[in-house]
């Protein structure tokens, strides 16, 4: 009978990375799984105020429990936490990523 795995965050040799980008407001925690110069595989944790999901120029949208999100190639987007609770997500990323800036607390402010 197959048995359960369990890959312990510090399995690549080290612990999460806090804050491993300018980029993030808050505290941001990431953990790496998998990287090479074609696929990331990685967790990331956000604490509580750490932004929500919205696409460059559209408006933010709250993300639930248990919803999947798919940014298409070329999608300028940033995400992150609430005020009032940490967010987790499982980042499977095929191809290039490139960080932009940092949400400002105006763009942040227009969420509901």
């Amino acid at each position: 009978m197959p048995g359960t795995i369990i890959i312990p965050s510090s399995a690549q040799g080290s612990q999460p990375t806090l804050n491993p980008t300018a980029t993030f407001t808050g505290d941001v925690y990431l953990d790496i799984y998998h990287m090479n110069d074609t696929t990331a595989m990685t967790n990331v944790t956000f604490t509580p105020c750490s932004r929500w999901i919205c696409d460059k120029g559209a408006e933010p949208r709250r993300i639930k429990i248990g919803d999947m999100i798919w940014a298409p190639p070329g999608t300028t987007h940033w995400h992150g936490a609430d005020e009032d609770s940490p967010m987790t997500h499982f980042v499977i990323a095929l191809g290039k990523t490139t960080w932009h800036e940092a949400v400002t607390d105006e763009q942040y402010g227009v969420k509901e």
